[in-house]
């Protein structure tokens, strides 16, 4: 039996990526760290504020990245060699998360204070633009 792929319609073309990004997608995202997502909304521009919980990352630990369409947004911390524990119950945990960003999303900026992480992406309106195609005529 030949399995039916999602996006399998011939009207929606150039998306055959999607399955794909979707698999990456739920292999990166394993619920650390917890994120929050804001629409804030200004005249003109679509903007969304991403929040990650990082507590314990400096800013030379953490990699925010864009690559395509996706946001990559990784943190890794350096074990302390000098450091005689005895008890050890936060963890020095790596991580990444993938956001998928449409269109025209851009990242703005990105900012680390009280252990929040918050980027910035915004998305200027976008133009209705018309374009008329030439047919040529073959000889």
């Amino acid at each position: 039996m030949r399995r039916l792929k999602p996006v399998s319609t011939p009207l929606l073309l150039g998306f055959d990526f999607t399955e794909a990004l979707a698999a990456q997608l739920a292999r990166a995202n394993d619920g650390y760290p917890p994120y929050n997502i804001e629409l804030l909304r200004e005249a003109g521009v679509h903007r969304l504020r991403i929040t990650l919980a990082v507590a314990g990352f400096s800013e030379h630990e953490l990699d925010v990245t864009v690559e395509g369409r996706q946001l990559i947004i990784s943190g890794a911390q350096a074990e302390r060699a000098d450091a005689d524990y005895l008890f050890r119950g936060i963890a020095a945990r790596q991580f990444q998360r993938v956001f998928v960003m449409a269109e025209g999303m851009d990242v703005a900026g990105a900012q680390l204070r009280n252990g929040l992480l918050a980027i910035e992406l915004e998305r200027p309106e976008p133009q209705d633009v018309v374009r008329k195609i030439n047919i040529s005529a073959s000889k």
